[in-house]
């Protein structure tokens, strides 16, 4: 699958999620072979006023290409000077919101609620893709309620701007994340999309559940959210099925263990050992969730504040 310039093989990579997809996590996809990278979802004015917080989120500094930059906004002025400032900071690729479904962006007519506007939508990335040199992506979901299943024609008027590349959330912004995702409305997609790349989004929890959305979508790659938290071996995996026709072992809990550690290092080496042990409580969650005793563990693990005591906590584990 190519997107612009760039090559993503095999086409499984990891979708930008608000306070997960950090510096620390993005390196470790990297490590379990994701091809592509995002950061979190950077607001317009935060970045354009300069706000420290937000400059924090777009440090791609290191990384190896391709690293996406997904940005949220409602004006398209507003979002080219932000995708320009991006692009300066290294961002190889601009994704743009319209998926988001959380009431404090919604509000702002931000994210998902563009799914409302499509004109509005169509014009902030007729301005990015005119404002920088970069492929110019969208992140949308099917549309904002049942009945109002808008993907398939926001996109055509998307690859008519110049979009290049459109990813689907197979499900409406009422949904939030209950329910199932339409995959149908991903095969929809990818007939008015043409010739750009569809990247099918929503249920994937396991390597043939990416599989399988290929198959049966068309779609040119599959973006994985959750069901990579906790579990980066999923593109690890989807490599070797890929390249091998052998789809390796879930990883055994000595090797979640081991992952946590270094992700847990990681992540207070960049942020510092107060802010990194505390922003690592749910990625440790993750790599637990179902392991014996989990429960208890995570319990300990969200009442201590050192990085020296959450290691110890999980050297000492292991499972009965």
């Amino acid at each position: 699958m190519l997107i612009g310039t760039y090559a993503i093989t095999p086409p499984f990579f990891a979708a930008p999620m608000a306070g997960v997809t950090d510096k620390a996590f993005r390196l470790v996809l990297r490590d379990h072979g994701c091809p592509l990278v995002y950061t979190e979802m950077i607001s317009d004015k935060a970045l354009t006023y300069g706000n420290r917080n937000t400059l924090a989120l777009l440090d791609v500094i290191g990384e190896v290409e391709p690293v996406a930059v997904q940005l949220f906004g409602s004006e398209p002025e507003t979002m080219a000077k932000a995708a320009r400032l991006a692009v300066a900071a290294g961002a190889s690729i601009i994704d743009l919101n319209m998926g988001c479904p959380v009431p404090k962006v919604v509000k702002n007519n931000e994210g998902a609620s563009l799914l409302k506007d499509l004109p509005r939508a169509v014009a902030i990335a007729d301005r990015v893709v005119a404002a920088v040199p970069v492929p110019v992506t969208v992140k949308m979901r099917a549309g904002w309620a049942a009945g109002r299943i808008i993907a398939p024609e926001l996109a055509g008027r998307l690859v008519a701007v110049g979009v290049q590349a459109i990813t689907v959330h197979g499900r409406t912004r009422d949904q939030f994340y209950a329910g199932q995702a339409d995959w149908r409305v991903i095969r929809e997609t990818v007939a008015q999309a043409a010739p750009v790349p569809v990247i099918g989004n929503g249920d994937v929890w396991e390597p043939a559940d990416a599989v399988r959305m290929l198959a049966e979508t068309g779609c040119a790659g599959v973006m994985i959210g959750r069901g990579c938290l906790g579990n980066p071996w999923i593109f690890s995996r989807l490599k070797a099925r890929v390249t091998s026709g052998c789809l390796p072992p879930p990883p055994t809990p000595a090797e979640r263990i081991r992952q946590a550690l270094a992700h847990l290092e990681r992540a207070v080496t960049l942020k510092g050992e107060e802010r990194g042990v505390k922003e690592m409580r749910g990625h440790l969650a993750w790599y637990l969730k179902g392991m014996p005793g989990a429960a208890r563990l995570r319990v300990r693990i969200n009442q201590t504040r050192t990085f020296r005591a959450v290691v110890d906590i999980l050297e000492n584990y292991l499972p009965n």
